[in-house]
């Protein structure tokens, strides 16, 4: 039978948001379903609250709210704390990512979330 969690995206005003809000909804509360890109990649595998073989959907309710509050603005704010702590030779790509958040182009934390998704486990995001 498939385990669905329910994403609430109404609730996502930034990306420490979407992390604990992940994290309760398939692990219960304080639940953890990583906290950055790579840890949510092995997450989304399975082992961590999730069935092994792969049987769940992630549903993400009113995506579109959280769509804006994961937008530009909160991606160049997250890329400014990772540009601090980014090894030398990753800064000048980390540097230009954030010049075009900052203008509104690029993709948004988001688009990252949601390729994550989907290039681990592809069809497990529900967009509703």
């Amino acid at each position: 039978m498939t385990r669905i969690y329910v994403l609430d995206g109404r609730r996502i005003g930034g990306l420490e948001d979407f992390w604990v809000l992940l994290g309760e909804a398939v692990n219960g509360t304080g639940g953890y379903f990583g906290r950055n890109p790579d840890s949510l990649n092995d997450c989304l595998r399975g082992g961590f609250g999730t069935p092994d073989d792969g049987d769940f959907v992630i549903e993400w309710r009113d995506h579109e709210e959280s769509r804006r509050a994961l937008g530009h603005p909160e991606t160049a704010r997250h890329l400014e704390g990772v540009l601090t702590r980014c090894h030398p030779t990753n800064r000048e790509r980390v540097a230009d990512d954030l010049a075009r958040a900052r203008t509104g182009r690029g993709p948004t934390l988001f688009d990252f979330l949601t390729e994550i998704f989907e290039g681990q486990v592809p069809g497990v995001l529900r967009l509703r």
